[in-house]
């Protein structure tokens, strides 16, 4: 089978032959149809001290079932995180971590769908929005950020803002339906609002931090980092809470599922709709990042092996 490597940080990728990999107990082995590519998984190319295997959301048909798999057998349609080398023809999914797609969802909208919907709707629990509260998105142009404005809208939310890098992500994200679109480069964000998910961190901390009101909650979920002085959340009475959907999928498994089943209905019922940024071939996989690190991306990146 084809799958894409690289050898030193940075790069580059390339496409390797090896052999179909076997699954191991309580395993799945997926024939991969779709794969979201994330700026987590970016960064890592980037930044990890050394190689790490490509993974990251899998959509696609189980071939093979390991001892002790209970939930799935050869023929189903899944999607689900792989830990192992997911950018590939075929790859392994562990059973925990794997979810049925409905028979009327085609691969490319259950990865555009699953796993960052999964996220947003985990940042806006972990943010306690309550009906009518107002809410500020940073990357709100992003695979994540694109669905946690319908979500937030669809959670009831009084105002939704959505905050982006340039002009071009601004016209997409209004017609998501926000209220209000900022740049990060705005000397304000206007209105202080209740919530904010941010999913870039770094030096947008500040005046993401500095866009809540007096007792505002903001949720971090990015690979970012950053740094939050003590007094910026004591003045304002001020929360920040760290999340990441790993430990609810490995810990809370129930939630996991109730969280996807609210996404697949919200689906049917129009209230939510992925965007797909770009569709590539597993060759084109250098193309796929750079639409990220290039801040071009208007929704989901998938490769297509």
């Amino acid at each position: 089978m084809r799958r894409v490597r690289y050898e030193s940080a940075g790069g580059p990728l390339f496409l390797e032959e090896v052999p179909v990999p076997e699954p191991g107990p309580g395993e799945l082995l997926v024939r991969c149809e779709a794969v979201g590519v994330t700026l987590p998984m970016v960064r890592k190319v980037t930044e990890a001290a050394e190689p790490v295997p490509l993974g990251g959301e899998i959509a696609g048909v189980v071939v093979a079932a390991g001892a002790g798999v209970a939930r799935f057998r050869a023929g189903d349609r899944v999607t689900g995180l792989c830990f192992g080398y997911g950018y590939a023809e075929f790859a392994v999914l562990h059973e925990a971590m794997t979810s049925p797609v409905p028979d009327d969802a085609d691969p490319v909208t259950a990865v555009a769908l699953v796993r960052s919907g999964l996220v947003a709707l985990g940042a806006l629990e972990a943010a306690r929005l309550a009906p009518g509260e107002s809410v500020l998105v940073t990357a709100a142009a992003s695979g994540v950020g694109h669905l946690a404005v319908q979500l937030a809208r669809a959670r009831g939310a009084g105002r939704v803002v959505g905050a982006v890098s340039g002009p071009g992500k601004a016209d997409f994200v209004r017609s998501l339906g926000v209220d209000a679109c900022v740049r990060y480069d705005d000397d304000g964000w206007g209105e202080p609002v209740d919530c904010v998910l941010d999913a870039v961190g770094g030096d947008l901390l500040t005046p993401a931090l500095a866009a809540l009101a007096p007792h505002g909650r903001l949720v971090a979920y990015s690979s970012g980092g950053g740094t939050v002085r003590a007094y910026d959340l004591l003045v304002g009475a001020k929360s920040v809470i760290g999340f990441q959907m790993a430990l609810i999928a490995r810990g809370r498994p129930e939630l996991y599922e109730q969280w996807r089943q609210e996404l697949w209905r919200l689906l049917a019922e129009g209230a939510v709709k992925p965007a797909v940024h770009g569709e590539f071939a597993l060759e084109d996989a250098a193309a796929a990042h750079e639409a990220i690190t290039g801040r071009a991306n208007l929704g989901k990146v998938v490769l297509r092996p």
